[in-house]
């Protein structure tokens, strides 16, 4: 996963209107038998899980005699192209590796993705970690927002399931070059706000050219999701965390509180590398690869695309965000969700066979395989041994999932307190003017989201 989540269902929506406009792609889909056929085709746009995938499909054809042939295609808007002309033509595979929770459901209105709710039960089921058991499900409350003008969802059905879980992890994770820390006189991960800010400071006074913070602020929720907002939940708690994008002016992020958290992320603005601002995901990644930057800020899924740019994971140190120490949440954990999943398509002529692969995926042995192999956290739940699995590296970040329901910033929350229509990239936007750019003051920007916000409740009709 390489863009936020808000984009992710923008690139997608364009398919939900040329696979409607293909009236014959539900009605020439295959039978509810697994065919004749012994080869399954499905594509991903995960470039890091085709070793992975590959591996696991030749166990796989060792058990059941089905094969599985396994293409990657990136990034992501060719990876939507490629749907969108298969969807013409008929000729997409017989499984998709999908963003969930938002590029599933896309692909599922526009009749892409066929409905495995009666299949994903029992030991299936129960092998995916809680949290994320119900990511590629159509709730009640999904199905009720996707009835709304604003919605791009349109045309789900409630209580169907377009995708199972198969990667999980968080945004808000920090890399650090423990050779740059060394050199700065710093041998552990911050334990605050403060200490990382200091170690901040140190690493650019040691390397005023390369000891700074990466981060692609091109896209322009990144500085917005994957710190500002784990930040302010840790300072402000839940409660008024949320606030800040509700109805009431007074609490929202013109109010004392929103400007309090925007300080503290501007707070950041002397220690960007140079040209964060112009650099895609992939770009800072491989800035921080380079060693022009001495920490990175990502998600679960940048070490392995780390690793693809030749970084040895045992080099680089990996935290979750630090908390303020004063903040209501000085413990906070960051909760895990469902990044990508796996669907059958709606034209697959073996979907039986397809759903024995996606049941074989999320086996014990073959998802602890596939997390090291492809250096992402499996949604399979690993057990009590984890860490001696993963590594101290993979290991560190399921160590910041830690938490209780009250104390873990779950990034997957939204549709409860944000208006319909909420646009993160907009938010962004406005927020990078704060930060790396300097132009505008905290109490600006944050009178700048107070009207970009009732904005969204006011066309929402909320």
């Amino acid at each position: 996963m390489r863009i936020p989540v808000a984009r992710k269902a923008r690139l997608l929506a364009a398919a939900v209107a040329t696979a409607l406009s293909l009236t014959s792609l539900t009605a020439c889909g295959g039978s509810s038998g697994s065919g004749d056929s012994k080869s399954l085709e499905m594509w991903t746009f995960k470039q890091s899980h085709v070793g992975a995938l590959r591996a696991a499909a030749k166990e796989f054809e060792k058990e059941t005699g089905i094969s599985v042939t396994v293409e990657a295609y990136t990034p992501d808007d060719a990876y939507t192209t490629k749907i969108q002309s298969a969807a013409k033509t008929g000729d997409l595979p017989d499984l998709l590796e999908v963003h969930s929770d938002g590029g599933d459901r896309v692909l599922g209105a526009a009749g892409i993705l066929s409905d495995i709710s009666s299949d994903f039960k029992g030991e299936w089921s129960d092998r995916i970690q809680p949290a994320v058991q119900d990511s590629g499900l159509v709730t009640d409350l999904i199905y009720q927002n996707s009835l709304n003008k604003e919605s791009k969802e349109k045309g789900i059905e409630n209580g169907a399931r377009y995708s199972v879980p198969l990667t999980i992890g968080t945004f808000g994770i920090v890399y650090a070059n423990k050779k740059m820390l060394a050199d700065a006189g710093i041998t552990k991960a911050p334990a605050n706000w403060a200490e990382f800010l200091d170690a901040l400071k140190a690493t650019k006074a040691q390397d005023p050219k390369n000891g700074g913070l990466s981060l692609g602020l091109k896209v322009q929720a990144t500085g917005l999701t994957w710190v500002l907002q784990p930040l302010a939940f840790a300072q402000l708690g839940q409660q008024d965390y949320e606030k800040l994008w509700g109805k009431d002016g007074a609490t929202d992020f013109g109010s004392p509180n929103g400007v309090k958290v925007l300080s503290m992320y501007d707070q950041i603005t002397p220690y960007w590398m140079p040209g964060t601002q112009t650099l895609t995901i992939d770009q800072a990644d491989q800035a921080f690869a380079q060693g022009k930057a001495a920490f990175a800020v990502g998600g679960t899924f940048t070490l392995a695309f780390l690793k693809q740019n030749g970084v040895n994971p045992d080099d680089v140190l990996a935290f979750g965000l630090p908390a303020p120490a004063d903040g209501a949440v000085p413990d906070r954990g960051l909760g895990p969700l469902a990044l990508t999943g796996v669907s059958v398509t709606s034209t697959s002529e073996q979907p039986d066979n397809a759903k024995k692969w996606m049941e074989f995926l999320s086996q014990q042995d073959v998802a602890t395989q596939f997390a090291k192999d492809s250096l992402d956290l499996p949604a399979t739940e690993l057990g009590a041994d984890s860490d001696k699995v993963l590594g101290p590296t993979l290991s560190a970040m399921v160590d910041s999932f830690e938490g209780t329901p009250e104390t873990t910033y779950d990034p997957s929350r939204g549709d409860e307190f944000r208006p319909i229509g909420y646009e993160q990239d907009d938010a962004g936007t406005i927020l990078a003017d704060l930060t790396p750019l300097n132009e505008s003051s905290p109490e600006q920007t944050g009178q700048k989201l107070s009207d970009l916000i009732q904005s969204y409740w006011k066309a929402a009709g909320q």
